[in-house]
């Protein structure tokens, strides 16, 4: 077992050159982590996670288990990713044409919650604080505090930043029941008030 005064990184995960990895994060059994990768503070890489070049994920990201997050992704701040959530980054693979150059980008906003099993089509940005279910394919943008579920992915609600789901009265405000802060929609978005 690897760790240092900053971050901890278990015997049988590998660490490639020119990795950035902040302080209080946690690699844990079967990692890999590929060159260029950058790594934020206090973040959770579960079992069999593979991280690959270039792919940048920002201060407290838990990754659960069995997850590979391709180039192209980039993950903010507080994301959550659920066991065996799945990434693309080619929208038109074939095992013998060569699309490294047409990598799409992914971007995982602040406090984005994706679910076990989930699947992320390249080249969509989730939302702050969205909420996508468990099995859901995502194949368009998501919107911030948006829950989605299902294949291909549609709105069945919103979310608060806490996780609760938000109930909007008549004049469009929603109130979160555990810790009490007030939501706005206004034409189809939500902002915290």
């Amino acid at each position: 077992m690897a760790e240092t005064n900053q971050f901890f990184v278990h015997a049988s995960s590998y660490i490639d050159d020119e990795v950035i990895i902040g302080k209080g994060t946690k690699v844990w059994h079967f990692c890999h982590v590929m060159s260029s990768s950058k790594i934020g503070k206090n973040c959770v890489l579960g079992q069999n996670v593979m991280i690959a070049n270039n792919v940048i994920l920002g201060n407290s990201v838990k990754v659960q288990n069995n997850v590979s997050i391709y180039e192209g992704v980039r993950c903010e701040d507080d994301v959550f990713i659920g066991p065996s959530a799945v990434f693309t980054n080619v929208i038109n693979p074939r095992s013998s044409v060569d699309r490294k150059a047409e990598f799409k980008e992914t971007i995982v906003k602040t406090g984005a919650t994706i679910g076990a099993n989930a699947t992320i089509i390249c080249g969509n940005s989730i939302g702050k604080y969205a909420f996508i279910g468990a099995g859901a394919v995502v194949n368009r943008d998501i919107k911030d505090f948006e829950l989605v579920v299902g294949n291909p992915v549609r709105h069945v609600g919103w979310m608060s930043d806490f996780g609760e789901r938000l109930e909007f009265d008549e004049k469009g405000i929603a109130k979160c029941n555990k810790d009490g802060n007030s939501y706005s929609l206004v034409n189809d978005k939500v902002k915290k008030n």
